[in-house]
């Protein structure tokens, strides 16, 4: 391998939203250029709308990276050893740029087992090339794979898989977690890549003593520069290397050396430059607030809402959500928590119909129980010829705008039409 070493970015999510425009465009100046970017589309492989996934990294890269890309379709190894498998290692080989997102992270594993994927990616990198691994892919590239869909979806037992480990080429010895913080649980706890943190430290306890815990928060990337040698956070959240319950952060545009992840120096306080570009800081001082904590928000207000019987902010709830879901989408937000998002306001309006439902439709369905009650006692005192107290109900009705009527076969009552 040549010593000209790349970068490896790590991403938590956001690779196709308004957060990473600017981090993509920063990583193609820095391949050798005219860049060649390609977008490996195995993780989403058994998705029915992983075409349309491709598209959408195409346009994206077209739009507003302003970047030709290309697709490496490897979707599944009963392809190796055809055409298009070999057209796919092929177009690995000649890229400088190579994308690889969402999906499941234990399903790319093991498509890619036993195929020269792994070894083409090393090399890429090793030339001084740049792969971006987000998401799910990000998953993959470290010691051992968290399977989160068996875990968090099946209810598997808590285990590791063997990851790729394409890390273990430049010397780190790490698992990498992305969406640290998630936060889509609102009541109940996601972070740590939909584990939550008493499966995370059950998690850390199956790991070998040598091996570190990664974190990266959503809509951030840490990019590790093996040319120079150090990493550098971008976006708007933070990393966070743990090993055995220990942690140290690192901060949005932060600056570390690479051999502080390489041998897992938690516990310290790391030396760290935090020099950002103009362009950095106004994407910063720019950055959309949280999707999550703004959904979950509109989602307490619809409650507290509902409790009090405030049709209006109830309204108002449901419109501002609708509201922040379809900025969102102009916002390049994460399809997957746009339609996350757009269930919680299903269930909202299915919340207000129940709650519409097991209502009283009418004044009169309301008054029903209570005049009832009444009525059938004043058949009582009447029958016990106690008539002054009987006509003391009937005219207490009636001084509220209901009247009763006596009829052969019983009582009826109804209420007095109002006056336009």
């Amino acid at each position: 391998m040549s010593s000209n070493k790349g970068i490896i970015a790590l991403m938590g999510s956001g690779e196709l939203t308004a957060t990473m425009v600017e981090v993509h465009k920063e990583l193609l100046k820095k391949v050798p250029q005219p860049a060649q970017a390609v977008f490996l589309d195995t993780p989403a492989g058994f998705e029915l709308n992983a075409d349309q996934i491709s598209q959408r990294a195409i346009d994206y890269f077209g739009a507003h990276v302003e970047q030709p890309m290309s697709v490496a379709s490897y979707k599944a190894k009963d392809m190796s050893g055809s055409y298009e498998a070999m057209q796919a290692f092929q177009k690995l080989r000649e890229a400088n740029f190579v994308l690889i997102g969402p999906g499941s992270p234990t399903y790319a594993v093991r498509q890619w087992r036993q195929t020269p994927i792994p070894e083409i990616l090393s090399e890429r990198i090793a030339a001084g090339n740049c792969l971006v691994a987000a998401s799910a892919a990000a998953l993959t590239v470290g010691r051992f794979t968290l399977p989160v869909y068996e875990i968090y979806k099946v209810g598997e037992d808590l285990h590791w898989v063997e990851g790729m480990n394409i890390l273990e080429h430049f010397g780190f010895n790490l698992v990498v977690i992305p969406h640290w913080n998630n936060a889509e649980g609102g009541t109940h706890d996601t972070r740590f890549c939909y584990m939550g943190e008493q499966r995370l430290r059950q998690l850390e306890s199956l790991l070998p003593g040598d091996v570190s815990i990664f974190g990266i928060d959503e809509h951030t990337a840490c990019l590790l520069d093996l040319e120079r040698d150090e990493a550098v956070i971008r976006g708007i959240g933070s990393v966070t290397l743990r090993r055995g319950g220990v942690e140290r952060i690192f901060q949005k545009t932060d600056r570390f050396s690479l051999q502080i992840l390489r041998e897992g120096q938690v516990g310290k306080e790391p030396n760290l430059s935090s020099a950002a570009t103009p362009a950095q800081e106004n994407a910063m001082v720019h950055r959309p607030d949280s999707f999550w904590n703004n959904v979950h928000a509109i989602e307490e207000a619809f409650y507290h809402k509902l409790k009090k019987h405030e049709p209006k902010e109830i309204t108002n709830a449901l419109l501002e959500l609708d509201r922040i879901i379809w900025k969102a989408q102009q916002d390049l937000e994460s399809p997957e928590f746009i339609a996350q998002a757009r269930d919680k306001f299903r269930e909202l309006i299915v919340s207000l119909g129940m709650r519409l439902d097991s209502a009283p439709r009418s004044a009169a369905d309301c008054l029903a129980p209570l005049v009832e009650e009444l009525l059938a006692l004043r058949q009582k005192f009447r029958a016990d010829k106690q008539f002054d107290a009987a006509d003391a109900i009937r005219e207490s009705l009636e001084a509220v705008g209901i009247i009763v009527e006596d009829t052969e076969d019983g009582f009826r009552w109804r209420l007095m039409k109002t006056q336009p």
